[in-house]
Protein backbone atom coordinates (compact mmCIF):
# COMPACT_ATOMS: atom_id res chain seq x y z
CA UNK A 1 0.00 0.00 0.00
CA UNK A 2 1.41 2.97 -1.17
CA UNK A 3 1.85 5.79 1.72
CA UNK A 4 1.22 9.80 1.62
CA UNK A 5 3.86 11.78 2.80
CA UNK A 6 1.48 14.83 3.75
CA UNK A 7 4.26 16.56 5.46
CA UNK A 8 6.62 16.77 2.62
CA UNK A 9 7.57 20.04 1.07
CA UNK A 10 6.10 20.24 -2.49
CA UNK A 11 8.97 19.51 -4.75
CA UNK A 12 9.14 21.40 -8.09
CA UNK A 13 8.79 19.06 -11.48
CA UNK A 14 9.95 20.13 -14.73
CA UNK A 15 9.38 17.37 -17.37
CA UNK A 16 10.50 17.55 -21.04
CA UNK A 17 8.63 14.61 -23.00
CA UNK A 18 8.55 14.10 -27.07
CA UNK A 19 4.87 12.21 -27.61
CA UNK A 20 6.16 9.80 -29.31
CA UNK A 21 9.04 8.51 -26.98
CA UNK A 22 7.64 5.38 -25.75
CA UNK A 23 10.13 5.44 -22.68
CA UNK A 24 9.16 9.46 -22.25
CA UNK A 25 6.05 8.05 -21.86
CA UNK A 26 6.44 5.75 -19.23
CA UNK A 27 8.52 7.73 -16.91
CA UNK A 28 5.79 10.30 -17.42
CA UNK A 29 3.12 7.67 -16.10
CA UNK A 30 5.42 7.12 -13.26
CA UNK A 31 5.31 10.72 -11.89
CA UNK A 32 2.04 10.72 -12.32
CA UNK A 33 1.56 8.31 -10.04
CA UNK A 34 4.11 9.60 -7.52
CA UNK A 35 1.94 12.62 -7.93
CA UNK A 36 -1.15 11.14 -6.09
CA UNK A 37 0.87 10.85 -3.17
CA UNK A 38 3.21 12.72 -3.03
CA UNK A 39 3.23 16.92 -2.98
CA UNK A 40 4.44 17.67 -6.74
CA UNK A 41 4.08 21.05 -8.53
CA UNK A 42 4.69 19.46 -12.25
CA UNK A 43 4.93 22.16 -15.55
CA UNK A 44 5.29 19.72 -18.35
CA UNK A 45 7.47 20.72 -21.52
CA UNK A 46 7.97 20.04 -25.30
CA UNK A 47 10.87 18.63 -26.54
CA UNK A 48 11.77 17.37 -29.96
CA UNK A 49 13.77 13.96 -31.09
CA UNK A 50 13.73 15.45 -34.66
CA UNK A 51 15.57 18.55 -33.50
CA UNK A 52 17.64 16.80 -31.48
CA UNK A 53 18.71 14.37 -33.92
CA UNK A 54 18.69 16.88 -36.69
CA UNK A 55 22.19 17.23 -37.31
CA UNK A 56 23.23 13.55 -36.44
CA UNK A 57 24.05 10.89 -38.39
CA UNK A 58 21.60 8.20 -37.44
CA UNK A 59 19.73 5.10 -38.99
CA UNK A 60 17.76 5.95 -41.96
CA UNK A 61 15.12 3.82 -40.40
CA UNK A 62 14.92 6.38 -37.31
CA UNK A 63 15.06 9.13 -39.76
CA UNK A 64 12.12 8.25 -41.06
CA UNK A 65 10.37 8.19 -37.75
CA UNK A 66 10.97 11.87 -37.39
CA UNK A 67 8.49 13.26 -39.58
CA UNK A 68 5.85 11.73 -37.70
CA UNK A 69 7.40 12.85 -34.03
CA UNK A 70 7.53 16.67 -35.37
CA UNK A 71 4.25 16.76 -36.15
CA UNK A 72 2.99 15.87 -32.69
CA UNK A 73 5.24 17.97 -31.31
CA UNK A 74 4.04 20.95 -33.62
CA UNK A 75 1.13 20.60 -32.27
CA UNK A 76 1.67 20.07 -27.90
CA UNK A 77 3.53 23.51 -29.29
CA UNK A 78 0.76 24.97 -30.77
CA UNK A 79 -1.62 24.34 -28.36
CA UNK A 80 0.70 25.81 -25.62
CA UNK A 81 1.16 29.02 -27.14
CA UNK A 82 -2.84 29.62 -28.17
CA UNK A 83 -4.03 27.70 -24.89
CA UNK A 84 -1.50 28.18 -22.18
CA UNK A 85 0.05 25.37 -20.06
CA UNK A 86 -2.94 23.81 -18.54
CA UNK A 87 -3.75 22.23 -22.27
CA UNK A 88 0.12 20.50 -22.55
CA UNK A 89 -0.37 17.72 -20.48
CA UNK A 90 -4.18 16.61 -21.29
CA UNK A 91 -3.51 16.78 -24.77
CA UNK A 92 0.04 14.83 -24.02
CA UNK A 93 -2.15 12.06 -22.41
CA UNK A 94 -4.54 11.82 -25.15
CA UNK A 95 -1.98 11.46 -27.65
CA UNK A 96 0.32 9.06 -25.92
CA UNK A 97 -2.64 6.63 -24.97
CA UNK A 98 -3.16 6.03 -28.64
CA UNK A 99 0.47 6.47 -29.84
CA UNK A 100 2.09 4.07 -27.06
CA UNK A 101 -0.31 1.82 -25.35
CA UNK A 102 -2.69 1.99 -28.71
CA UNK A 103 -0.17 1.18 -30.51
CA UNK A 104 -1.43 3.22 -33.13
CA UNK A 105 0.66 4.62 -36.25
CA UNK A 106 -1.84 6.58 -38.05
CA UNK A 107 -0.76 10.20 -37.04
CA UNK A 108 -4.51 11.71 -38.45
CA UNK A 109 -6.00 9.60 -36.77
CA UNK A 110 -4.01 9.91 -33.59
CA UNK A 111 -4.46 14.10 -33.43
CA UNK A 112 -8.26 13.25 -34.45
CA UNK A 113 -8.59 11.80 -31.95
CA UNK A 114 -6.71 13.91 -29.19
CA UNK A 115 -8.16 17.01 -30.14
CA UNK A 116 -11.83 15.50 -29.89
CA UNK A 117 -11.06 14.32 -26.71
CA UNK A 118 -8.92 17.64 -25.03
CA UNK A 119 -12.25 19.66 -26.44
CA UNK A 120 -10.20 21.70 -29.00
CA UNK A 121 -11.96 21.75 -32.89
CA UNK A 122 -10.99 19.38 -35.03
CA UNK A 123 -9.21 21.88 -37.60
CA UNK A 124 -6.54 22.55 -34.84
CA UNK A 125 -4.86 19.73 -36.18
CA UNK A 126 -3.47 21.89 -39.19
CA UNK A 127 -0.96 23.47 -36.49
CA UNK A 128 0.81 19.78 -36.22
CA UNK A 129 2.15 20.27 -40.39
CA UNK A 130 2.88 24.05 -39.84
CA UNK A 131 6.32 25.92 -38.60
CA UNK A 132 4.57 29.08 -36.90
CA UNK A 133 5.29 27.71 -33.37
CA UNK A 134 8.40 26.24 -34.29
CA UNK A 135 10.68 28.65 -32.28
CA UNK A 136 8.94 28.32 -29.11
CA UNK A 137 9.17 24.71 -29.41
CA UNK A 138 12.36 24.67 -30.53
CA UNK A 139 13.19 27.02 -27.16
CA UNK A 140 11.23 24.68 -25.00
CA UNK A 141 13.47 21.46 -26.64
CA UNK A 142 16.92 23.38 -25.65
CA UNK A 143 15.79 24.38 -22.71
CA UNK A 144 15.62 21.30 -21.51
CA UNK A 145 18.74 20.09 -23.10
CA UNK A 146 21.10 22.77 -21.97
CA UNK A 147 20.65 21.81 -18.16
CA UNK A 148 21.79 18.69 -18.83
CA UNK A 149 23.89 18.49 -21.93
CA UNK A 150 24.10 17.13 -25.59
CA UNK A 151 24.27 13.54 -25.52
CA UNK A 152 20.99 13.13 -23.98
CA UNK A 153 17.05 12.08 -25.33
CA UNK A 154 13.78 12.42 -23.56
CA UNK A 155 12.43 12.52 -21.02
CA UNK A 156 14.05 15.08 -19.36
CA UNK A 157 13.17 15.27 -15.53
CA UNK A 158 14.16 18.57 -13.39
CA UNK A 159 13.55 18.28 -9.56
CA UNK A 160 14.09 21.33 -7.77
CA UNK A 161 15.56 22.81 -10.46
CA UNK A 162 18.59 19.65 -10.62
CA UNK A 163 18.00 18.24 -14.36
CA UNK A 164 18.61 14.90 -15.09
CA UNK A 165 18.08 12.68 -18.79
CA UNK A 166 15.35 9.61 -17.19
CA UNK A 167 15.42 7.77 -15.37
CA UNK A 168 14.60 5.43 -18.49
CA UNK A 169 11.86 2.60 -16.95
CA UNK A 170 9.99 -0.40 -18.56
CA UNK A 171 7.48 -0.48 -16.56
CA UNK A 172 6.36 2.23 -15.10
CA UNK A 173 6.69 1.34 -11.17
CA UNK A 174 3.37 1.97 -8.81
CA UNK A 175 2.33 1.99 -5.45
CA UNK A 176 5.45 1.97 -2.93
CA UNK A 177 7.92 1.24 -5.85
CA UNK A 178 7.06 4.53 -7.23
CA UNK A 179 7.34 6.46 -4.33
CA UNK A 180 11.10 3.89 -3.41
CA UNK A 181 12.28 5.15 -6.67
CA UNK A 182 11.11 8.44 -6.54
CA UNK A 183 12.74 9.20 -3.30
CA UNK A 184 15.92 8.18 -4.73
CA UNK A 185 15.87 10.19 -7.88
CA UNK A 186 15.32 13.29 -4.98
CA UNK A 187 18.08 12.07 -2.92
CA UNK A 188 20.36 12.49 -6.01
CA UNK A 189 19.24 15.33 -7.07
CA UNK A 190 20.10 17.36 -4.07
CA UNK A 191 23.55 15.77 -3.51
CA UNK A 192 25.50 18.18 -5.91
CA UNK A 193 28.29 15.92 -6.61
CA UNK A 194 25.83 13.66 -8.43
CA UNK A 195 26.23 12.94 -12.13
CA UNK A 196 25.54 10.08 -13.80
CA UNK A 197 24.26 6.46 -12.92
CA UNK A 198 23.59 4.16 -16.04
CA UNK A 199 23.13 0.99 -17.08
CA UNK A 200 21.94 -1.12 -20.61
CA UNK A 201 18.46 -1.73 -20.86
CA UNK A 202 17.37 -5.27 -21.21
CA UNK A 203 13.96 -5.07 -21.92
CA UNK A 204 11.81 -2.72 -24.13
CA UNK A 205 8.94 -0.43 -23.29
CA UNK A 206 6.29 -1.95 -21.15
CA UNK A 207 2.71 -0.51 -21.15
CA UNK A 208 0.10 -1.11 -19.31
Amino acid sequence: MASSDTTAETVTVDFWFDPSCPWAWMTSRWVDEVARHRPLDVTWHIMSLAVLNEDKDVSEEYRAFFPRALRYTRLVSAAKEIHGDAIVKPLYDALGTRIHPGESIDVDAVIAGALDEVGLEADFARYSESDEYDAPMRASHFDGIERVGQEVGTPILSVDGVAFFGPVISPAPKGDEALALWDGVVAAARYPGFFELKRTRTVGPIFD
